[in-house]
């Protein structure tokens, strides 16, 4: 007799699958699958935004200047003004106040446009003579007649006209150029009129509701911590934004008075023109100040024939700005305001992009607000320290390599 066990029979393949069928792998999830339609929603989201401008562009400067405006009415509520009157009488004594600062710039700024064709001339009068010295852009010459022929069309020259100098492609550019940029201007002019309105007509109700809509938000979360976070953020939010507008305010104004009074000693016409323009540009980072320094320059040329006089006006913003930025800026607006550099930068540049002078004007605002919820989100405290313009010293590169418990007797 065998001890020897049966051989086990095969197990039975099913009959749907095939011995030669591939074996499928399971995919884990959390892969570039979710990444990539999360970077397309992104992608798509930014250009909703650009195309939303006429739309968006209201309603948000609408809400960041109801962050700079909320506390005022909540002030005129406590001694006794209704919301609805709080809010009219904030909105009324800003459209007084920009009308009244327009209606005197309104003649200064007629004359620089009525004196715009003489001093376009004059520009490009001086635009030849640089260009003469640059072998790339020298401006097109009249080819000389040779000898033998000068002769012969001498006594026709009497009768018929001299031929039309050679096109300069240069100034044609140009001139096309600002023809179009004119044009644009005079077409976007009922686009903004609307858009001011539809801004102010919407501050108003948000300023004579924002108590009511904070309510509702808050009292529609469940979580009672919840309820905390957002409120204290919202508070915070506007705290800090209007903090920052009226801190950066005070400081364009008396960056706008002192250029003002500088442009008015070197003899620059309408300097209380130029002393608004720098208030109002300097609340757009960098960009700004940049466009104003090309400007003075372009009206110091335009005023003066001597060098010196034409670099006066340009020089003497440089070195204002120079003050305001490096000394004044960082004592007023202080370490809780600091921004980090290159993320004002990077927000004045993606805003600038989407919504042009609009968004650029806000940009700060939102970066702040930004901040403001990162600080509040565990999981973007990272991005909160990116975003803050920290003073502290940093460890050494070194000192981070190291290991935790030599690092800990280091700082002990």
């Amino acid at each position: 007799m065998s001890n020897r066990l049966p051989a086990r029979p095969p197990a039975a393949v099913p009959a749907t699958v095939s011995a030669s069928a591939p074996v499928a792998t399971s995919i884990p999830s959390g892969t570039a699958a979710p990444w990539a339609l999360r970077t397309t929603l992104l992608v798509a989201l930014v250009f909703a935004l650009r195309e939303a401008q006429p739309l968006l562009a209201p309603v948000v400067i609408a809400v960041v200047l109801t962050f700079v405006f909320a506390p005022a009415v909540r002030w005129l509520r406590r001694r006794g003004v209704p919301e609805y009157a709080g809010a009219g009488l904030l909105v009324i004594t800003l459209l007084a106040a920009t009308f009244g600062l327009a209606s005197s710039l309104a003649r200064p700024a007629t004359e620089w446009w009525d004196k715009l064709p003489t001093t376009v001339t004059q520009l490009l009068g001086q635009f030849d003579r640089v260009r003469t010295a640059i072998p790339g852009l020298a401006p097109p010459q009249a080819q000389p007649l040779p000898a033998a022929r000068a002769g012969t069309r001498a006594g026709a020259a009497a009768s018929n006209p001299p031929p039309a100098p050679p096109a300069d492609p240069v100034k044609e550019r140009l001139a096309s150029e600002g023809m179009a940029l004119t044009g644009k201007l005079l077409g976007h002019s009922v686009t903004v009129t609307l858009s001011v309105a539809a801004t102010l007509i919407l501050l108003y109700f948000l300023l004579a509701s924002e108590h009511w809509m904070l309510s509702r938000c808050v009292e529609a979360i469940p979580r009672r911590r919840t309820r905390a976070i957002v409120l204290g953020g919202v508070r915070a939010a506007q705290r800090e934004i209007g903090q920052y507008l009226v801190a950066l305010g005070c400081i364009n104004a008396g960056a706008g008075l002192i250029t003002g009074l500088g442009l008015w000693a070197v003899g620059l016409p309408n300097p209380t023109l130029w002393g608004a323009v720098v208030a109002v540009l300097c609340f757009v980072p960098y960009l700004g100040p940049m466009a104003i320094m090309v400007m003075l320059l372009l009206a110091g040329m335009m005023t003066f024939t001597e060098l010196p006089q034409m670099l006066a006006p340009f020089g003497v913003f440089a070195v204002i700005h120079a003050l305001e930025s490096n000394v004044f800026s960082p004592w007023v607006v202080g370490r809780r305001l600091s921004l980090s550099p290159i993320s004002v930068f990077l927000s004045v540049l993606f805003w600038g992009w989407v919504w042009g002078i609009a968004g650029a004007l806000i940009s700060v605002p939102l970066l702040i607000a930004l901040r403001t919820v990162c600080r509040r989100r565990r999981g973007l405290r990272l991005l909160s320290r990116f975003l803050e313009g920290d003073q502290r010293e940093l460890p050494t590169l070194r000192a981070l390599l190291r290991p935790r418990r030599a690092v800990i007797r280091t700082r002990a």
